[in-house]
């Protein structure tokens, strides 16, 4: 995977190698991330910020359990984090064959949202990151969508107190 900084723009481009019987194909994929913010500088120590990177949690977060009660207030039951599926969606309804992933913006490269901040400290090292949770989520999603999955993704800007009732009334709609 490469990753090219062009200023507010940022393209990482992965090229992966696809042998047929018949030739060899390259497949390049290359996703954009618009910076329209400034890079971050850090304002904590090491050891300050090693201790609130530990404290980051995958499971039951404050928006996860926002959809979740929400969701379980409406009646839909729904299993958590099933191994079972790719990706391991965050909420499975096994009765609408749909899953919910629940987003952070800053974790999944979250394109044109204030909240997605490129840091000013390991700036490649985090643009890999963030490019390869990107390409993590498009091929759980286009390998849930071959199964016949429908897949609903909330992000965390989503669910902010000005947007909370419109995201969460959509996702209802998109259940029915």
């Amino acid at each position: 995977m490469a990753i090219v900084n062009l200023g507010k723009q940022i393209f990482c481009v992965q090229t992966k190698l696809e042998n047929s019987t018949l030739s060899s194909q390259v497949k390049i994929t290359i996703w954009q991330i618009n910076c329209d913010y400034d890079l971050m500088a850090d304002v904590h120590t090491k050891e300050i910020r090693s201790y609130n990177m530990s404290r980051i949690r995958s499971k039951n977060t404050k928006p996860e359990m926002l959809v979740r009660k929400f969701l379980f207030s409406k009646g839909f039951r729904y299993r958590l984090h099933d191994k079972k599926l790719p990706g391991k969606p965050d909420i499975v309804l096994p009765k609408y064959k749909t899953v919910i992933f629940i987003h952070g913006c800053y974790w999944h490269g979250h394109s044109g949202c204030k909240y997605f901040v490129v840091p000013k400290t390991r700036t490649e090292w985090w643009l890999e990151k963030i490019c390869g949770n990107i390409n993590k989520d498009i091929s759980t999603q286009s390998i849930l969508s071959s199964k016949g999955w429908k897949i609903i993704t909330i992000w965390e800007c989503e669910l902010r107190s000005n947007l909370i009732h419109s995201t969460l009334s959509n996702c209802i709609s998109q259940l029915s």
